[in-house]
């Protein structure tokens, strides 16, 4: 420890101002109660992607988001159209 240090404190390190204002940034936007930006995007992606393979229509995807305590989860369900037995 130097002298001028001991008189004068010393600066706290860039790392650890940058991970406590990064703390604070993600504390702040998980409070919010913003509806996502991403789901109409994700849903029209899915439908593209899964009508390659199988025959849906938009109605037949739905996407939702749901917080639960501390925790965010992503419901997709998708109703397929039946297949005739073999």
């Amino acid at each position: 420890m130097s002298l001028l240090s001991y008189f004068f404190g010393s600066k706290p390190k860039t790392a650890s101002v940058a991970k406590e204002r990064l703390s604070l940034i993600i504390a702040h936007e998980r409070t919010t109660n913003r509806a996502p930006d991403f789901l109409p995007a994700l849903q029209k992606e899915l439908i593209e992607v899964i009508s390659k393979y199988v025959n849906v229509g938009l109605d037949d995807i739905k996407v939702q988001l749901e917080k639960q305590d501390n925790c965010e989860i992503l419901e997709v369900n998708i109703t397929l159209p039946e297949q005739p037995p073999k």
